[in-house]
């Protein structure tokens, strides 16, 4: 066996794990690493100025690639600045491993912080590297913690005498691939029957669907049983939005989700989180007479906390295909033909919805400052067919919906659980992981601002991510929450001229344009909704990063 330091057992084992690229932002815990990067060209090392960029660039990059991304951070000060977008990568089971250098284990009288316990909460697995010989087995384990279903963050800790000592060391990488498994084939059947006979199934999609790549075999099971279909997240296209079934997101702790699920007496719930949100509203969230059968490769999350009345543990599409299958054998021609029926009715639905939304349009059209529904159907009409949209837009996501049909599996990538700031860094590491396709991220001014030190990185490495930022001079996504605090908590009446949005507002405008162009990146401040399809093209065309700073309406 080869004897080495620490700090090259690191780096050879990154290099027998195929990655390329390190995200991160440098201090002295990390200079045992630093100085051999020169000698290994084939890792290039991407400089954040702000730890949330690089953990935002790793999330893009490791969902979008899907590949676990690495990420270098330093010490408990560098990793405390992450922890907020670590969170986001635990929530939506970004494959990273996150390291950080820590102090030598020898000074343990004058203290040193414990890093693996800041961060147990937010990884799936966490450890600190006390001794060189340690290095690689503990690399290979964060590498097949990070890929194994569910898919998820892992934090390595190196102490600083374990990146400079000496050991005889194996260097030999993580398993290949490794999958969920296959649900149980009777249990599958007996989810058939069940489905075959409902009257008023709903199929609930979530982003494990996505990652298992199953988004096509949940479409043919939705036309098979004419089920009414929801999103309980849309961080990545799960479910083709512009088919006729889809009816966008959902929130069933809140009582407007729950009034959607009322009628439902079979629900399917596919790679999705069943329910997790912000607020508490007491009681189950199903009707009595709802049976919930559950199919997802996390099985920490099946039963986590509605009762589940059929539990498939296992991989999101085989068991959908399994499904299919079996479904073929259980439904009759009286039974395809109440599909048929069922099928027709919520397609009616949809096409209400959508008419609603064009309405919206219709009356905005002219406003000044534009309506987001102004501005995302300018968006929607210049965007490139093949493009990717990074979705950090917050309190316009659904008005960016409305305008845009995402139907294919990586056209979108979204923020998850509200940690503002993911979108910026997020453009960069999307962009990277598919260098051929145009990428447009759209971020509102508050999270912009929380990493707009992305522009600098862009302009450096020159990243040719198109930003168009939702302006709308406030904190806006606070407000809607507000209301929804107010009036589904409390049960009160928000009126107009209620004064409760305090430290929401920016009365200095956020000159997120000014910000690029004071870094180097074009920026362009828009007033005019007849001016974003021409700059889009003009920014995708160049080659270049840019920033688009869209002045929408910002009232509720």
């Amino acid at each position: 066996m080869p004897v080495m330091t620490g700090a090259r057992a690191f780096l050879e084992m990154l290099r027998a794990e195929g990655v390329d690229t390190i995200f991160g932002n440098p201090g002295t815990s990390e200079s045992a690493i630093m100085a051999l990067l020169p000698e290994y060209p084939d890792l290039r090392y991407l400089l954040a100025t702000q730890e949330g960029v690089a953990m935002g660039m790793a999330d893009g990059y490791a969902v979008s690639g899907r590949r676990p991304a690495v990420v270098s951070l330093h010490i408990e000060t560098g990793l405390a600045n992450g922890i907020s977008l670590l969170h986001h990568a635990m929530d939506g089971g970004a494959p990273l491993v996150l390291t950080a250098g820590n102090k030598d284990i020898r000074k343990l009288a004058e203290g040193r912080s414990d890093l693996v316990e800041m961060v147990r909460q937010f990884t799936k697995w966490s450890a600190e590297v006390t001794h060189p010989e340690q290095v690689p087995g503990v690399v290979r384990r964060a590498f097949q913690e990070a890929k194994s279903p569910p898919t998820g963050p892992v934090f390595v800790g190196f102490a600083a005498n374990a990146l400079d000592g000496d050991a005889e060391v194996t260097i030999a990488p993580s398993a290949a691939r490794i999958g969920a498994p296959t649900p149980n084939a009777s249990t599958v059947e007996e989810a058939a029957v069940m489905l075959a006979g409902s009257a008023c199934p709903v199929m609930l999609v979530g982003d494990r669907l996505a990652q298992a790549e199953g988004m096509d075999a949940a479409v043919r099971v939705a036309e098979k049983l004419g089920a009414r279909v929801y999103a309980t997240s849309i961080a990545r296209a799960n479910f083709s939005s512009g088919h006729g079934q889809f009816l966008g997101r959902i929130n069933p702790t809140l009582p407007a989700g729950r009034e959607l699920l009322a009628d439902a007496d079979v629900i399917l719930a596919v790679g999705a989180n069943v329910f997790s949100g912000f607020f508490y509203v007491s009681g189950p969230s199903l009707s009595p007479g709802t049976k919930l059968i559950h199919l997802d490769s996390s099985l920490r999350d099946i039963g986590r906390i509605e009762p589940t009345d059929l539990a498939l543990f296992g991989d999101p599409r085989a068991g959908l295909e399994m499904l299919e299958d079996a479904l073929a054998g259980q439904m009759d021609t009286a039974g395809n033909n109440r599909a048929a029926e069922r099928r027709r009715a919520v397609q009616n639905i949809k096409a209400l919805n959508q008419a609603g939304w064009e309405e919206s349009l219709r009356k905005s059209w002219g406003a000044r400052p534009m309506s987001p529904e102004r501005m995302m159907h300018e968006l929607g009409a210049a965007l490139p067919s093949n493009a990717i949209v990074v979705d950090d837009s917050l309190s316009s996501k659904d008005a960016l919906h409305g305008a845009v049909k995402f139907n294919e599996a990586d056209s979108i990538y979204g923020e998850r659980i509200g940690a503002i700031g993911w979108g910026m860094g997020a453009g960069l590491g999307v962009k990277l992981a598919n260098p051929a396709r145009p990428v447009l991220a759209v971020t509102g001014d508050g999270s912009a601002m929380m990493t707009v030190q992305a522009l600098w990185t862009a302009a450096n490495y020159g990243i040719p991510t198109v930003y168009l930022v939702c302006n709308n001079r406030s904190y806006r996504i606070l407000k809607l929450n507000m209301n929804v605090h107010q009036r589904e908590i409390l049960g009160r009446t928000v009126e107009e001229g209620f004064e409760g949005y305090v430290g929401m507002d920016f009365p200095l405008p956020l000159n997120i344009a000014g910000i690029a162009e004071a870094i180097g990146v074009y920026g362009r401040t828009i007033t005019d909704p007849e001016e974003i399809g021409p700059e889009i093209r003009k920014a995708l065309d160049s080659g270049r990063p840019a920033v688009l700073d869209v002045v929408i309406d910002g009232r509720l």
